[in-house]
C-alpha cells in the first residue's frame, strides 16, 4: 500500500463487527468468541437444559453462550484443514486440542496456539467446563493466516506460545491512565514475541505480520508506530468498550483526528504513527501484514490457490483422512485437572 500524503485521512475503510470480522490478505478469517457458560456437569458440558438449541450447529448465543458443533461439550469436534494456519489466542477459559498426529494440548488464560495445517491435519478444539461451582467464561480469538503457494503442502506443526512467554508492553501516563499491549506476533518497542512456526508467512523476511491486543484504560493513549514495510496493510478492531480517537501529527503541524466507533473496525494508514485515545476504556485487536498477493481459493476448511487444489484436497482427505483419527471420540477432553500442557506427536511434552 503506497504511503499517503500527510494530510490524508487515517481511516481508509470502516466496517461493523459482526460474529466474523472482515480481514485482508494475508489474513483469511477472524472471530472473537465470548461465551458466558454456566457451571459444568460431570461430562464437562454445561449444567443447563439444551432443549431449543440446534445441537451440532448451535451459534445463536441463547443465554449468552453457544455449543457450536459440540454435542456434550461446547466446541469444535474433529474437522480437517489444509493450506493455511490458525492462531488461537485464549484470554479466558481452557481449550482442549487433539489432532490426527496424536498430539494433544490444554491451553488458555492468555496462551496462544499457532497451528500450521500445511498439507493436512484433522483436529478438535473443545471447551471443557471444569468448574462445577461457578460460571465458566470462555473468551478467545481465532485468526486464520494464509500460507503462500510454496508452503501450502508443508508438514503440519503446532507451537505453543505460553502466556508467561508472551511479552506485554505496559505504560502509565502522568495521570495514572494505563495502556497494555500483548505482543503475539511482530516486534514492537524492542519486545520480540516467541517465533512463529518455521513455514509461516509471519516468519518470512519483510512480511511485517503483527498481531497485537491493546487495552486502554479510561483516558489512556498509546501510539501505534508506523509499519516497517510500506506495502503492509493494518486493520484495527475496536471490539469492546467505548469509541476510540485516532490522531497523527503531520510534519506540517496539521493535526488529524478521526473517531472509530465501538464494535467497529477499520483499515487504517500504517505509514505514519497513529495515537489511539480512549475516554471510557477500550480493547482493540490489530492485524497487520504485507499481503501474500496470490490467488485464494477457499472452500470450508481448505484454502488453496485454485479449484484444482481444492479438489485435490477433498480427494486426499477422503482417501487418507490426513492420517486418521487416533482418539476414541470425535470430541476428546483431557480430564478434570486444569493444568495446561502440550504434547507433540513425538511424545515431547511441556507442562505449565
Amino acid at each position: 500500500m503506497a504511503p499517503k500524503p500527510d494530510g490524508s485521512p487515517i481511516v481508509i475503510q470502516r466496517f461493523p463487527l459482526g460474529f466474523q470480522w472482515p480481514t485482508i490478505d494475508p489474513f483469511l478469517f477472524c472471530v472473537h468468541h465470548l461465551d458466558h457458560y454456566p457451571p459444568g456437569n460431570p461430562d464437562f458440558g454445561p449444567q443447563a437444559n439444551l432443549a431449543g438449541r440446534n445441537i451440532g450447529q448451535d451459534f445463536e448465543g441463547i443465554d449468552g453462550w453457544r455449543m457450536y458443533h459440540g454435542q456434550t461439550v461446547p466446541g469444535f469436534p474433529q474437522h480437517p484443514h489444509r493450506g493455511f494456519e490458525t492462531v488461537t489466542f485464549v484470554r479466558q477459559g481452557l481449550i482442549d486440542h487433539s489432532d490426527s498426529l496424536g498430539a494433544a494440548a490444554r491451553f488458555g488464560e492468555g496462551d496462544v496456539q499457532w497451528l500450521t495445517a500445511g498439507e493436512g491435519i484433522v483436529h478438535s478444539e473443545m471447551f471443557p467446563l471444569l468448574n462445577s461451582e461457578k460460571p465458566n467464561t470462555t473468551e478467545l480469538f481465532q485468526i486464520w493466516v494464509n500460507l503462500p503457494r510454496r508452503s501450502k503442502m508443508v508438514p503440519p506443526h503446532f507451537s505453543m506460545l505460553w502466556n508467561e512467554d508472551i511479552p506485554r508492553l505496559r505504560s502509565v501516563d502522568p495521570n495514572g491512565n494505563a495502556a497494555e499491549v500483548t505482543v503475539i506476533a511482530g516486534q514492537i518497542a524492542g519486545l520480540t514475541p516467541p517465533a512463529p512456526n518455521p513455514h509461516s508467512w509471519a516468519s518470512e523476511v519483510d512480511s511485517d505480520v503483527a498481531i497485537w491486543h491493546i487495552r486502554l484504560a479510561p483516558g489512556a493513549s498509546w501510539t501505534l508506530p508506523a509499519a516497517t514495510n510500506p506495502e503492509s496493510v493494518r486493520s484495527l478492531y475496536a471490539f469492546d468498550g467505548t469509541d476510540v480517537e485516532l490522531r497523527h501529527l503531520a510534519p506540517s503541524t496539521q493535526q488529524d483526528h478521526e473517531a472509530l466507533a465501538a464494535q467497529h473496525g477499520a483499515v487504517i494508514r500504517c505509514d505514519v504513527a497513529v495515537t489511539l485515545t480512549s475516554f471510557g476504556g477500550t480493547e482493540l485487536l490489530v492485524l497487520q501484514g504485507r499481503p501474500i498477493g496470490e490467488p485464494v481459493a477457499q472452500y470450508g476448511p481448505f484454502v488453496m490457490n485454485d479449484r484444482n487444489g481444492l479438489e485435490q484436497a477433498f480427494r486426499d482427505y477422503q482417501a487418507t483422512q490426513f492420517g486418521g483419527w487416533p482418539w476414541p471420540t470425535d470430541d476428546p477432553v483431557h480430564g478434570a485437572e486444569p493444568a495446561r500442557f502440550a504434547r507433540q506427536p513425538e511424545g515431547v511434552a511441556a507442562f505449565r
